[in-house]
């Protein structure tokens, strides 16, 4: 990345930083129910069986409760970003990585522990046996540690998180790059036919947005080509975005 694009994101998630921080807690409840009903109301959430879901810090984004509580109710198996580091030789350099590993309940999701951002988060002596969305269950680094299986794998649907989006279907990240990272090896997978058959070989990329985090249509998020972009965007005042795939 170079500096300018890098100062310019770095600019951006300054300004909608300080954006979020003056929403009223009001606003953020009304604007997380009509974006989230918006979200159940479209097919490709109807007709999805296995969904990823990012889980909400309490302030400065959309919440999600609703949407895992909604998706258990209705039988889909649902999937949680979990991030943990990964020692070399596996991957070189050091790095942290983001699998999605099955939540099995509310009852599991409601006992899920805060990180340091408030975010409800599977703690590590909870991931051994889960199911991975790539297939088998346990974690993909280090691969002995994974129990290999020929059981359905892939997702339908992934809600993901950001920090600002614009018309152009663009998203920006918090600066992390784990859901662009997980998106490129999730590719990889599908170009090679591993994901759960009659499934597309991407999930369905659907962005839930705070009006406050909608750029007018003048300006555009910087993006490299490491960047993935969304397929549909769901705006917290009902407004809703899809993109030809």
């Amino acid at each position: 990345m170079t500096a300018p694009l890098q100062a310019a994101k770095k600019d951006l998630r300054k300004k909608i930083r300080d954006a979020l921080r003056r929403i009223p807690a009001d606003s953020l409840s009304s604007q997380s129910g009509v974006a989230t009903n918006k979200l159940f109301s479209l097919t490709e959430y109807e007709n999805a069986r296995r969904i990823g879901v990012y889980l909400s810090m309490p302030s400065g984004e959309l919440s999600t409760t609703s949407i895992v509580q909604d998706a258990l109710k209705k039988g889909k198996e649902v999937f949680i970003p979990y991030i943990y580091t990964v020692e070399p030789p596996a991957m070189l350099p050091k790095t942290s990585v983001m699998d999605m590993l099955a939540l099995e309940s509310m009852e599991e999701f409601e006992s899920l522990e805060a990180d340091k951002w408030g975010i409800p988060s599977l703690k590590n002596d909870q991931v051994h046996g889960k199911k991975n969305c790539f297939g088998g269950t346990g974690l993909t680094f280090p691969a002995e540690e994974q129990t290999t299986s020929h059981d359905s794998q892939g997702l339908d649907l992934i809600v993901m998180p950001g920090m600002a989006f614009d018309q152009g279907f663009r998203r920006l990240g918090h600066g992390k790059g784990y859901y662009d990272h997980f998106l490129t090896r999730y590719s990889t997978k599908a170009a090679d036919g591993k994901t759960v058959a009659g499934a597309p070989k991407m999930p369905f990329l659907v962005a839930l947005a705070l009006q406050e985090q909608m750029l007018p249509l003048s300006e555009e998020i910087p993006v490299t080509h490491h960047d993935w972009p969304i397929d549909a965007l769901v705006v917290g005042d009902g407004k809703f975005f899809v993109r030809q795939r």
